[in-house]
């Protein structure tokens, strides 16, 4: 019920009040991404932290001009791979091995699997499942930034050629999908803060087929 009561104390913050939040709310939140589920495991995506003030008066432009973006605490960044290629898989399947301590005969069969699969597909389908993936990380930051008490704002509106121009991502191989700023709410000035949640009812959202 405590996760429930957070997310439904939770909402897209409109307006932040620029206080910082303490290092150890972050590094769980980050946490809590890391540990997300992804397709085959390869966490095909970087997070990268911004709380650079420079860095962030830049990327406000580019981003509809949303003050959250300067006036957070930390943006973070989700940049998705541009594409997979095979050196990127091995070196998760590698990592695997090293930790685990030995290889598996069918591990083996299924990193072959992938290395005939994705490496050859187009790098703008690569970008859109890897994207995917940091979507679920995503989502679990926000749920554990609301467990924290710490407000975040989904963003989409931005243009993402000039968030990888301003960030160099283009030459880490990477391509940014979405930000997430974080802070905590300006009780004076967001529009937002003392709205009804609204969301569909569960029999309208949700179909079970016994």
């Amino acid at each position: 019920m405590e996760l429930l009561d957070k997310l439904n104390w939770r909402y897209a913050t409109k307006a932040m009040n620029g206080e910082t939040v303490s290092q150890d709310k972050i590094d769980r939140i980050l946490e809590a991404a890391r540990l997300a589920p992804t397709s085959s495991g390869l966490q095909p995506f970087e997070i990268i932290v911004v709380t650079n003030k420079e860095l962030k008066e830049q990327i406000k432009p580019v981003a509809w001009n949303q003050s959250v973006v300067t006036d957070c605490s930390h943006l973070l960044v989700f940049a998705a791979w541009d594409t997979y290629t095979a050196d990127r898989i091995n070196k998760v399947f590698d990592m695997t091995n090293k930790i685990r301590g030995y290889e598996n005969e069918g591990f083996e069969a299924y990193r072959q699997m992938l290395l005939n699969t994705y490496p050859q597909k187009d790098a703008d389908e690569n970008f859109t499942h890897a994207a995917k993936q940091a979507y679920i990380a995503f989502g679990l930051a926000i749920a554990a930034a609301a467990y924290e008490g710490v407000d975040a704002t989904p963003m989409e509106g931005f243009d993402p050629d000039a968030v990888d121009n301003i960030l160099g991502l283009k030459e880490k191989g990477l391509r940014s999908a979405i930000l997430l700023p974080l802070g905590y709410r300006d009780q004076e000035s967001d529009w937002l803060i003392n709205q009804v949640k609204v969301r569909k009812s569960t029999e309208d959202l949700i179909t079970v087929l016994d």
